[in-house]
């Protein structure tokens, strides 16, 4: 008895921190707090599933409990045999049958919802209005195109809210996975095929809660080193407010207003530009690097760091030290700290936004 003591502790303690820990996160990456269909969908099945097991284990736990007190050894009885119940047809047709109408309880909203969210035809229809986004998985950030409005950028993905937007899903290197949990998901990003598929948010949702506006993306399939700092952030808006910034976007014309800026906007186009690229259609060649035409919009850099000339000047130092194995590292050498100024002095004026 006193052997299995600790080893009794042990556990209890285990138990205790997973059922604590099952509790955090964040509100923002919780797909219990649907802001759309697809999320409501999920949701729906998450509960339905959950309801199921619970069910099952208070059903099997009771029957248990009954039969361990009912069936139990007494004294003056070790020579009576209780009533045998093998091979009684009633019983195997019950826990036969049961388990299939709880499968098939599950199955038919399971397949209902999954060929609804497998609906993209509207992306093949001639002349249609649907919001077409095709969107590269990197390592390790994340490229949005709207090639309807011939638009480009990075990291930060504008949607209009009340209406449905279709997603082409591809991977430039490795393999990832696209993912917003308050809004749905998964789905796989592959360097050999294309997936499809839509999500949408809800306007009375958004913007409620701890999250507020932004929601956060996250790449949730293992794809190296930094694959947990593979974040992006969903900005959904008004329809009018979307048309807006995409406006905004295709007569994106910068100039440097400063001393300071002019001089890091010269270093950017001596060496930057080799991987990155300015302006809404803009592409790379190489096509290894985030399109920065709103850099100075963004609610993170590197999707990570908070937003500020401090945590800019910290990742163009050091890239390595912020997200290991991204290109970037040891692309352009070091910088000194005057060329460190002037870059972020002009990276940080790259807005279309109207304040």
């Amino acid at each position: 008895m006193k052997k299995w003591l600790p080893n009794w502790r042990i556990v209890s303690l285990l138990s205790v921190m997973a059922l604590f820990l099952a509790g955090c996160g964040k509100p923002y990456l919780s797909t219990l707090q649907p802001v759309g269909e697809v999320a409501d969908m999920q949701k729906s099945l998450i509960l339905l599933s959950s309801a199921i097991m619970i069910l099952v284990v208070v059903v099997v736990s009771i029957i248990f409990v009954y039969v361990v007190v009912k069936f139990r050894q007494r004294k003056g009885e070790k020579d009576i045999i209780p009533k045998q119940v093998e091979g009684s047809h009633k019983l195997e047709i019950t826990w036969t049958v049961i388990p299939i109408l709880l499968l098939l309880i599950l199955a038919v909203p399971t397949v209902s919802y999954t060929f609804q969210l497998a609906d993209v035809a509207k992306m093949d229809e001639e002349d249609s209005d649907a919001l077409v986004v095709n969107v590269t998985a990197h390592l390790y950030w994340w490229e949005f195109e709207y090639p309807g409005y011939g638009v480009v950028t990075s990291q930060d993905l504008y949607v209009p809210t009340d209406e449905r937007i279709y997603f082409n899903l591809e991977a430039s290197q490795v393999k990832h996975s696209f993912w917003i949990p308050s809004a749905g998901g998964k789905m796989d990003t592959n360097t050999d095929n294309t997936n499809r598929f839509w999500l949408s948010f809800d306007s009375e949702r958004v913007g409620q809660g701890e999250a507020e506006s932004i929601f956060h993306g996250k790449c949730a399939e293992l794809c190296g080193p930094s694959h947990a700092l593979m974040d992006f952030k969903v900005k959904p808006v008004a329809r009018a407010d979307f048309d807006q910034w995409i406006e905004n976007m295709q007569a994106t014309e910068h100039t440097a207003e400063t001393e300071l800026a002019q001089a890091g906007e010269e270093i950017f186009n001596q060496s930057c530009i080799t991987c990155h690229a300015i302006g809404a259609d803009a592409q790379s060649d190489a096509g290894v690097a985030p399109n920065l035409t709103n850099f100075g919009d963004r609610e993170r850099i590197a999707g990570i760091l908070e937003h500020t000339p401090e945590e800019l000047a910290r990742w163009l130092k050091d890239p390595e030290d912020v997200k290991p194995a991204n290109l970037m590292t040891n692309t352009y050498g070091e910088l000194n700290a005057q060329e460190v100024d002037a870059l972020v002095e002009y990276l940080m004026s790259l807005k279309v936004d109207e304040e």
